[in-house]
């Protein structure tokens, strides 16, 4: 008999990273220790915009939430692809001319991140590949590596808005590859695609017959001279799945309620596609049923006036941060279009680090500012800026990153 234990994991288990967590609970634990406590840490690494206060909750939500605890009608199980009244509320708020949706359309879900892993699992098999922008939300590599999907990247370019590298774009395409993903609005880079240019996208995908996912999460948030439009809405033959959730139209990430949107033009997900979603939604038996049933009035009940307090908010931090950044020689900022990022090139060899990470982690040693470094969305050279913290606390973030460049800025100091 054996005298000691080793029981072995999964492959899942072992090979499913997360790129965004892993920078900030390894790459950057020490550095947060090594860090004077006596300064105040300046955190713009988490997309949570909760955390300053500055993006309150409407008190429709509040009172919807309470209405539906109160009544006791939703404390058992309901239907694993969600509660049909919430579900018809989804469809007629996210319909358009172009897009209709019925609530046979629509699949709850446990947030964003839970529609995300649905519809990669319901469109890739092991061994196929899922097309990513790159930069990309972390999350869509590790839940797609976790299960065997090749990850193949094309490329945004930053001096275009960040619009997609069209011919990046069909150059990754083979005979592996099951969908596309478009992020748009987007989380690192906050651009916001034109109609022209997601018309130009879907074109690519109709050519090779590939169906597309939609991260939509940020719906709606582009900033002035800016608009936002959902893949759908100019895709006639694609089929498209949309993900959203709760988490950033309504400032309330903790919920974790989401829904996929299905676009099935021309019936093309009739025979797998929509009985498949059904059975994955069935592996956890349905999100919260209390969120969902409030969402129906939080829907109806959160004025338009509200988003665009909390956009206005957003444009305004970005304009200030890109001002700022832009003086810092060594740093090159895009401004965004909307959602709530900015991202920053930097010059690693005139500060003479040899990574991003390297470049955030001596950031936060010297100057308490937490950033997230290009790594983190498998990228390189570059960080991302969180633009939801109060005036004071982004002026001064900024000026420690400029205090911090210039002590760094070997250019200046051979002049």
């Amino acid at each position: 008999m054996a005298e000691s234990w080793s029981v072995p994991g999964s492959v899942e288990s072992i090979v499913c990273v997360n790129p965004v967590r892993n920078v900030v609970e390894d790459d950057c634990t020490e550095a947060l220790t090594l860090r004077d406590l006596s300064v105040e840490l300046i955190d713009t690494s988490t997309g949570d915009p909760t955390r300053f206060g500055t993006l309150p909750v409407h008190p429709a939500v509040t009172e919807a939430i309470l209405k539906v605890v109160q009544s006791g009608k939703y404390n058992g199980y309901y239907p694993s692809n969600g509660i049909l009244e919430t579900r018809e509320a989804v469809a007629q708020y996210f319909s358009r001319p172009q897009a209709p949706l019925t609530a046979q359309d629509v699949v709850m879900t446990s947030s964003c991140s839970g529609a995300m892993d649905i519809t990669a699992m319901v469109l890739c098999n092991p061994g196929q590949s899922i097309l990513l922008p790159m930069p990309c939300f972390g999350l869509w590599k590790a839940l797609a590596e976790a299960r065997g999907v090749i990850v193949k990247y094309y490329n945004l370019l930053p001096d275009k808005g960040w619009e997609a590298d069209l011919d990046s774009l069909e150059g990754a395409i083979d005979s592996t590859t099951a969908a596309i993903v478009v992020v748009n609005p987007s989380n690192p880079c906050g651009s916001v695609f034109s109609r022209a240019h997601l018309k130009a996208i879907v074109d690519v995908a109709q050519r090779h017959h590939l169906p597309i996912i939609a991260d939509e999460i940020y719906d709606g948030m582009a900033f002035s001279g800016h608009e936002f439009v959902c893949v759908a809405e100019v895709s006639d033959s694609v089929p498209v799945l949309s993900c959203g959730a709760v988490s950033k139209i309504f400032m309330i990430p903790g919920w974790r309620l989401g829904w996929i949107l299905i676009h099935d033009r021309n019936g093309a997900f009739q025979q797998q596609v929509r009985p498949g979603l059904g059975r994955l939604s069935r592996k956890i038996l349905g999100p919260c049923t209390l969120v969902q049933a409030a969402l129906p009035d939080i829907l109806t009940n959160v004025p338009d006036s509200y988003k665009q307090r909390n956009l206005e908010f957003l444009e305004r931090n970005a304009r200030k941060c890109f001002e700022k950044l832009s003086k810092v020689d060594g740093l090159t900022p895009f401004m965004p279009a909307g959602a709530m990022y900015m991202m920053v090139n930097i010059d690693l060899e005139r500060f003479r680090f040899g990574s991003d990470v390297d470049f955030i982690k001596a950031l936060l040693i010297e100057e308490s500012v937490f950033v997230m470094p290009g790594k983190a969305f498998c990228a390189q050279s570059c960080f991302r800026v969180v633009l939801i913290l109060p005036d004071d606390k982004i002026s001064e973030a900024c000026k420690r990153i400029a205090k911090f460049c210039s002590k760094h800025d070997t250019a200046a100091q051979s002049n």
